[in-house]
C-alpha cells in the first residue's frame, strides 16, 4: 500500500514550493531528472553492496520511491527514453564512485558523488 501513496504524494511535493535544501530548481524535463537519479541510485547501491551492505537497504528504499515516480511520469512511448537515461546515469555515477574509491582525485570525486545524490534525495523527503 505504501508503495501507491508514495508516487502521488512526491508528485503534489513537485507542484508545491520546492525544498530549501535543493541546490538547484528542478530541471524544465522532471522526466529526465528522476530517469538520472534512478540511475544515479543504482549505481550507488551496486557499489554499497561491495563496501556497504546494510546501507544498500536505505538505498534499494530511496530507488523503489524514485522508481514510483518515475513510472507515474513517464508517458506511453517514452520507456525506452527512460531506460537509455537511467542506464547512462548509472554508468556515469558507477564511473564517479570507482574514481572515488581508487582514482587521483579520490576525495574530489567523492564530493561530486555526494553532491548528485544529495540533489536527487532532496526531492524524497
Amino acid at each position: 500500500m505504501r508503495t501507491y501513496l508514495r508516487a502521488p504524494a512526491l508528485l503534489c511535493a513537485l507542484a508545491g514550493p520546492l525544498p530549501a535544501q535543493a541546490d538547484t530548481d528542478l530541471p524544465d524535463n522532471p522526466l529526465h531528472f528522476f530517469a538520472t537519479c534512478a540511475g544515479r541510485m543504482s549505481a550507488l547501491m551496486e557499489h554499497q553492496w561491495q563496501v556497504d551492505g546494510p546501507a544498500s537497504d536505505i538505498t534499494k528504499a530511496r530507488r523503489a520511491a524514485l522508481l514510483d515516480v518515475l513510472s507515474a511520469l513517464t508517458p506511453p512511448g517514452e520507456e525506452v527514453q527512460v531506460m537509455a537515461w537511467r542506464v547512462e546515469a548509472k554508468a556515469a555515477h558507477a564511473a564517479l564512485l570507482r574514481q572515488s574509491l581508487h582514482g587521483p582525485n579520490q576525495t574530489r570525486a567523492a564530493r561530486r558523488s555526494a553532491m548528485l545524490l544529495q540533489s536527487c534525495e532532496a526531492y524524497l523527503s
